[in-house]
C-alpha cells in the first residue's frame, strides 16, 4: 500500500522492451537506502517489483497487462518519474490509501495559474466518473490530490508550488497522458452493496438503501 506521498524522482536509464512487456533500469534522484529484493515500489504511481538492484539503481519488469493500462510505456531514457516506496508499518500517513493499481489513463486539457499555484484539469473516461466527487482523492501518477471540482469525465486539481517542485506535475502540458488511481474505499462500498441494489428481475423493483438496510449493516 501507498500514500500518495511522492518520496522523490527517478531518472529512466534503461528501457528494454521484449514485445508487449518492458524492462525498467531507474536511478534514484534522492537518497533511498536499504533497497530490498522483491519490494514494491510505485512508478509513477504503478506498483512495480524490485528485481535487482546496485547502490543507486534498481530495475523493475512491467507486464503487458501493467503496460496495457499505464503510461509506462511514454517512458524513454532520461525521462524523470514520481517514486514512492510502500508504507511501512507505523509510518506516518499523510496521503491517501494509493493501492498503486492503475484504473484508467486520464489526459491534461487545461492549465491556468491560480496565484502561487496552477489549476489543472484532466479528463478520463466516463465509466471511472462515478468514483470522483469534490474534495475526494484520487492519484494521478502517484500523486495523491484533492479533487477541486469535477464532472462525469473531467476533474481540477489545485497544485502548489511544492507539489511542482517536488514531482513531474510541473512538465504536465495539455495532451499529457497521466496514471489515473481513484479512490478504493469508493469501490469498495459499490461492491459491498452491489447485491442490494441490483434488479436481477425487471419486473421486481430494487431494494435499494433505506434506513431499515443501514441499521442492519451497522451504520
Amino acid at each position: 500500500m501507498f500514500t500518495g506521498l511522492v518520496m522523490g524522482l527517478g531518472r529512466i536509464t534503461s528501457v528494454e522492451r521484449r514485445g508487449a512487456e518492458t524492462r525498467l533500469r531507474i536511478e534514484p534522484l534522492f537518497d533511498l537506502p536499504d533497497i530490498e529484493l522483491g519490494e514494491s515500489i510505485a512508478v509513477n504511481g504503478t506498483c512495480l517489483t524490485v528485481e535487482i538492484f546496485g547502490e543507486k539503481w534498481f530495475t523493475a519488469y512491467a507486464s503487458r497487462e501493467t503496460m496495457s493500462v499505464t503510461s509506462l510505456g511514454d517512458l524513454k531514457v532520461g525521462s524523470k518519474a514520481n517514486l514512492e516506496r510502500a508504507m511501512a508499518m507505523g509510518d506516518r500517513f499523510g496521503g491517501h490509501i494509493v493501492a498503486g493499481h492503475v484504473d484508467t489513463l486520464a489526459e491534461v486539457a487545461e492549465v491556468r495559474p491560480a496565484g502561487e499555484s496552477n489549476i489543472y484539469r484532466l479528463t478520463f473516461p466516463a465509466a471511472h466518473g462515478k468514483y470522483v466527487i469534490p474534495k475526494g482523492s484520487v492519484a494521478l501518477d502517484g500523486i495523491s490530490l484533492t479533487v477541486n471540482d469535477c464532472g462525469p469525465d473531467w476533474l481540477e486539481v489545485n497544485i502548489i508550488p511544492e507539489t511542482q517542485k517536488a514531482t513531474t506535475i510541473s512538465g504536465w502540458t495539455p495532451g499529457r497522458k497521466v496514471n489515473m488511481e481513484t479512490d478504493v474505499i469508493g469501490k469498495y462500498v459499490e461492491r459491498m452493496v452491489a447485491p442490494w441494489t441490483a434488479q436481477d428481475d425487471p419486473a421486481t423493483p430494487a431494494k435499494g438503501i433505506t434506513m431499515d438496510y443501514l441499521r442492519e449493516h451497522g451504520f
